[in-house]
């Protein structure tokens, strides 16, 4: 198969392929490879490729046969390594699955490497120590996002059609806008965390996937989604597969419009003429704008505190045990500046303190569940301006403590946090270009909890009004020769 050919079609496509014989699995795999040689080098979105171990049955689900890359973290493949982004886990080596890569597995999935994250995926840029800066595909000088940034640009550029993703603050829906694609994250307790973990960020985090097409990231939810035994919460059971819901119809939606985020950030002209086209398009498609305030129940100032509350406490408890397996010390050789200041500060948060900021998680979670009781949706930008050059989150956090570091993270996507903390669905939709650069622009919606199905719905409305599978970036394996 030509790299052009593999690159322009989506996983679900590419799976028809394998299941009518056109193609094998092994064949696919060795094009992703050739399209990873061809690319990654410009991009730094793969930091380690391995042979396939899989060869599942043509045809046995909607993504049998299909390459895909795991992201450096929160998922275990057995003997393979995984190392967090931090030079402090460098070479560690997972001695079995994790759950969801035991799904990945039964969705028929060929797995052929891992991608690149931020530090402990402590960031909505993903430019770490270990394995250098990733670059958008769109623009090498620019952040990709993060912190799944590597999947996000590897799925950009063609190496593979979707890749496994996390989310605790952004980092599915954020690299998602900057990178031109499709990512949506799940209800809290959607997809199993275990069974090393019950819960990561006290729940603000959860998987997820990013793709060119919203089919590929439906299809894979059917296939990973559900709890294992002992999970401590799961979310309702859908009424029916959610690729089935790509193609019904959404009706008329009531939807809330937000180009002002919380914390009163300035919002670049740009991206609120995008968002504002974007609702028109949504009013031209029969759904009801209009422009709303959402209330939180809690200052902005109090919310990042708390997030770094606990986002500070959990990342100690994983270095220190990091450290305390590897025989390694905590400082700079191993651990970079940022982290080393939230994880000082994570280990003089209090008990008390963290117990507050456990109720701010409440307090949201109310909140925005009183707004979707009277809305469907919430439309915002994904994020407050086009990608950023690369080295523009280091500018100004020189000497940054814990909070001061999220803080800074979320000064950048200040958008998207609300909704892991409030553990409700939200996804990016790649609906809009800025005029003067072509540059990708995200549109966030919203939904209430265990809404993907709503979101869904509207997802494949708006691709068939507005698709965007014919724009592709600088660094594209489909401009490359192969066979």
């Amino acid at each position: 198969m030509k790299l052009s050919e593999y690159a322009d079609h989506d996983g679900v496509a590419l799976a028809a392929l394998v299941a009518r014989g056109d193609v094998t699995a092994a064949e696919l795999a060795a094009t992703a490879r050739l399209a990873c040689e061809a690319v990654n080098p410009r991009i730094n979105a793969v930091v380690e490729t391995w042979p396939a171990e899989d060869a599942p049955a043509p045809g046995s689900t909607p993504l049998a046969g299909v390459p895909f890359l795991v992201k450096d973290l929160a998922v275990a493949m057995a003997g393979k390594r995984v190392e967090l982004g931090s030079r402090l886990a460098a070479g560690n080596v997972a001695a079995a699955d994790s759950s969801l890569m035991a799904r990945f597995r039964r969705a028929g999935l060929v797995t052929l490497g891992r991608t690149a994250t931020p530090e402990f995926a402590y960031s909505t840029t993903t430019e770490g120590v270990l394995y250098g800066a990733t670059r958008n595909p769109w623009d090498p000088d620019r952040s990709p996002g993060g912190s799944s940034g590597g999947s996000a640009a590897a799925v950009a550029a063609g190496i593979v059609p979707l890749a496994h993703a996390t989310d605790a603050a952004g980092s599915i829906r954020v690299p998602a806008a900057a990178n031109g694609l499709f990512g949506l994250k799940p209800t809290r307790g959607r997809i199993s965390m275990g069974p090393d973990a019950d819960e990561v960020f006290n729940g603000l985090a959860v998987h997820g996937a990013l793709s060119r097409s919203v089919r590929d990231s439906a299809a894979l939810l059917d296939l990973v989604h559900g709890p294992e035994a002992g999970d401590p919460y799961t979310a309702p059971r859908p009424e029916r597969p959610y690729a089935q819901e790509v193609t019904r119809p959404p009706g008329s939606l009531r939807i809330g419009l937000l180009t002002q985020p919380w914390g009163g950030r300035t919002v670049d002209g740009t991206i609120i003429d995008a968002t504002l086209r974007s609702a028109r398009l949504a009013e031209s498609l029969g759904h009801r704008v209009e422009e709303v305030r959402v209330d939180l129940g809690t200052g902005w100032e109090e919310f990042v505190l708390a997030n770094a509350r606990l986002w500070s406490a959990n990342l100690a408890t994983w270095i220190d045990g990091l450290a305390a397996a590897s025989g390694r010390p905590v400082d700079p050789t191993t651990v970079e500046p940022e982290m080393l200041a939230s994880h000082a500060y994570g280990r003089e948060v209090s008990g008390t303190e963290f117990v507050h900021a456990l109720a701010m998680r409440n307090t949201v979670a109310r909140a925005i569940g009183r707004y979707f009781a009277e809305y469907d949706l919430l439309l915002t930008p994904t994020l407050p301006e086009p990608p950023v050059p690369l080295g523009t989150y280091a500018e100004g956090a020189e000497g940054a403590d814990g909070p001061g570091w999220l803080r800074q993270v979320f000064h950048r996507s200040p958008f998207t946090a609300v909704f892991n903390v409030a553990g409700t669905p939200a996804m990016s939709v790649p609906l809009q270009t800025d005029p003067a650069t072509g540059l990708p622009i995200g549109i966030q919606f919203a939904a209430g909890h265990g809404r993907e199905d709503v979101l869904f719905r509207l997802a494949g409305q708006l691709e068939q009004a507005a698709p965007w599978a014919g724009r592709t970036p600088t660094v594209w394996a489909g401009d490359h020769h192969g066979a």
